[in-house]
C-alpha cells in the first residue's frame, strides 16, 4: 500500500480551518490524516517537502466539450447561436481519432492547471466515424484523470424547429439505446471510481420533449446523473417562450428535470423564481464565466444562487468557446465577474475555491468522496507553488485565486502522481500537444505550423 506524506505546507481544506505549516498523510489512495505541525514518521513513505506551497483539493471541472479542442479560434466575434450554426457541420466531420487526440490534449491541459476530475459533454455522433465515446474514455485513462463523460444527444433538427441541421441529429430511439449501452459498458458507481457516466441531451433548442422526458426516466432507472445546457442566452429564452410557451427552467421542470441528481451548464439568465427552485430542489449549476463572456452571453447570478443554497461548480466549457482556459483561471474569472456586478465583497477567494472543488463535487454527486481535504476522502490533491514572486502575497489562497495560475509542484489523483514540477508524468505532454494540433489538421484540413 503506497504512503505519501506532504509536509511543511499551507493547507486549505475547503471544509474546516486552514492550517499553516501543516501536513497531510495519504495511504492507499485516500487521505489518512492531516493536521498542524511536523508530520509523523511513517516507514517507507514518500515524503514531499511542500515548503512555500499551498495544498488544496484537486479542482473539479463540471462542464466541457473536449472535441472542440480541434476548432479553437473560430467565429471569434459571434453569439452562441451564430457560433453553433457556423460549427455544427464542421464538427460532423469528426472521427474517433480526432476525438481521442483532442480529448488527450484537453485533459492534459486541465491536469497541468490543477484539475483532478473532469466531466465532458459529448453530444454529436456522426455515423460511420468510429466509437467516439470510447475514444475520449481512452484518452482520460491515458492522462489519469477521474472522468465523468456525459452521453449527449440531439434529435431535433431544423425541420422540427431546432437549431442544428437535420444531418447532425440522431433518432430518439437510437439515442436511448446507445445511452443504455454506454451506461452498461462504462459506468462505475464505486467509491473510488475513475469513470462515471451521465445522461445529457444537448439543450432545449436541439432536443425533443420526448427525448428529455425519456432521458430523465432512463437516468433515474439506471441511477446516473442528468446534465444539459440551460438558460445560456436571451436567444434561448426567446426560443423557449415562442416554441414551448414558457421559460427554459419552467419547461425543464415540467419534464422532470429539476432535482439533486441534475446539474445544468451556464444558467446565466435565471429569474428569481428559477433560483428558488434550484435551491429548493438541489439542482446544480456549472458556471462557465470565460465562455459566457467570450460569446457575450452575460454573467450568471452566482451570488444569488449561493445565497439561496443552490449547488454551484465551475466549468471551462468547450475549448472552442473558451480557448486554453484553465479551471484555476475560472476561479479568478468567477470572482471578478461577480465583484464587477455586485461590489468587492460579492465573492471571496475562498468561495471561488469552494466552487472549483466541493461545488463541482456536489454537481457530480461525489461530495462524499472528493472536493475537500478530509480524512477518508480520496487523495485528489493539488500542491501549488506560492513562493518566489507570489510570496509577497501574504495569503496563499489569495495568491492562487487573485493572480495568474501558480506552478504545480504536484497533482495527485487517488494518490497517484499525474503532474510533478509542472510536467505531466502519466504521458508525454509534448506528444499530447502535437496530437491536439493534429486533430485540428485532420478535422479542418488545415496545416498547423508549430
Amino acid at each position: 500500500m503506497s504512503r505519501i506524506v506532504i509536509e511543511n505546507a499551507y493547507l486549505a481544506p475547503v471544509i474546516g480551518d486552514e492550517i499553516d505549516n501543516g501536513h497531510l498523510v495519504i495511504e492507499g489512495g485516500r487521505i489518512a490524516a492531516l493536521g498542524a505541525g511536523p508530520a509523523p514518521r511513517i516507514e517507507g513513505a514518500r515524503r514531499v517537502d511542500a515548503t512555500g506551497c499551498l495544498v488544496t483539493p484537486g479542482l473539479v471541472n463540471t462542464h466541457h466539450h473536449l472535441y472542440q479542442w480541434a476548432t479553437q479560434g473560430l467565429y471569434q466575434d459571434s453569439t452562441l447561436f451564430e457560433w453553433l450554426t457556423g460549427l455544427y457541420r464542421t464538427w460532423a466531420r469528426m472521427d474517433a481519432e480526432v476525438v481521442h487526440d483532442a480529448a488527450g490534449a484537453g485533459l492534459a491541459w486541465l491536469a497541468l492547471t490543477g484539475c483532478t476530475t473532469a466531466s465532458d459533454h459529448h453530444y454529436l455522433f456522426p455515423k460511420g466515424r468510429g466509437d467516439l465515446f470510447d475514444a475520449e474514455v481512452r484518452a482520460a485513462a491515458e492522462v489519469g484523470l477521474r472522468f465523468h463523460p456525459c452521453r449527449g444527444s440531439m434529435d431535433r433538427g431544423q425541420s422540427d424547429g431546432g437549431l442544428p441541421p437535420d444531418e447532425v441529429v440522431e433518432r430518439t430511439d437510437e439515442i436511448l439505446a446507445a445511452t443504455i449501452e454506454t451506461i452498461d459498458r462504462y459506468h462505475d458507481p464505486s467509491f473510488d471510481s475513475m469513470l462515471r457516466v451521465a445522461v445529457a441531451p444537448c439543450s432545449p433548442f436541439s432536443v425533443s420533449e420526448a427525448l428529455l422526458r425519456e432521458s430523465a426516466a432512463l437516468a433515474r432507472e439506471r441511477g446516473v446523473r442528468l446534465h444539459t445546457h440551460l438558460a445560456e442566452t436571451l436567444d434561448e429564452e426567446r426560443h423557449c417562450r415562442e416554441q414551448m410557451g414558457c421559460g427554459p427552467v419552467e419547461y425543464m421542470e415540467k419534464l422532470g428535470w429539476l432535482g439533486a441528481d441534475v446539474w445544468f451548464a451556464h444558467a446565466v439568465h435565471l429569474h428569481d423564481k428559477d433560483i428558488r427552485r434550484f435551491a429548493d430542489t438541489g439542482t446544480g449549476t456549472a458556471h462557465c464565466p470565460s465562455s459566457n463572456a467570450r460569446l457575450g452571453a452575460g454573467i450568471a447570478r452566482v451570488v444569488e444562487l449561493l445565497a439561496a443554497g443552490a449547488p454551484v461548480g465551475l466549468g471551462v466549457d468547450g475549448a472552442a468557446s473558451s480557448e486554453l482556459t484553465s479551471l484555476a483561471g475560472e476561479m479568478r474569472q468567477a470572482m471578478l465577474f461577480q465583484r464587477a456586478v455586485h461590489g468587492p465583497a460579492a465573492l471571496t477567494a475562498r468561495q471561488a475555491l469552494a466552487m472549483g472543488t466541493l461545488g463541482g463535487a456536489r454537481n457530480l454527486g461525489r461530495h462524499n468522496e472528493i472536493g475537500s481535504l478530509e480524512v477518508g476522502k480520496l487523495a485528489d490533491i493539488a500542491v501549488w507553488r506560492v513562493d518566489g514572486f507570489r510570496a509577497a502575497v501574504a495569503d496563499p489562497v489569495c495568491a492562487l485565486v487573485f493572480g495568474p495560475t501558480p506552478p504545480l509542484a504536484l497533482l495527485l489523483v487517488g494518490g497517484r502522481t499525474v503532474v510533478e514540477n509542472d510536467e505531466l508524468r502519466t504521458a508525454a505532454q509534448d506528444r499530447l500537444g502535437r496530437a491536439g494540433a493534429r486533430a485540428r489538421t485532420r478535422l479542418l484540413g488545415e496545416e498547423v505550423s508549430r
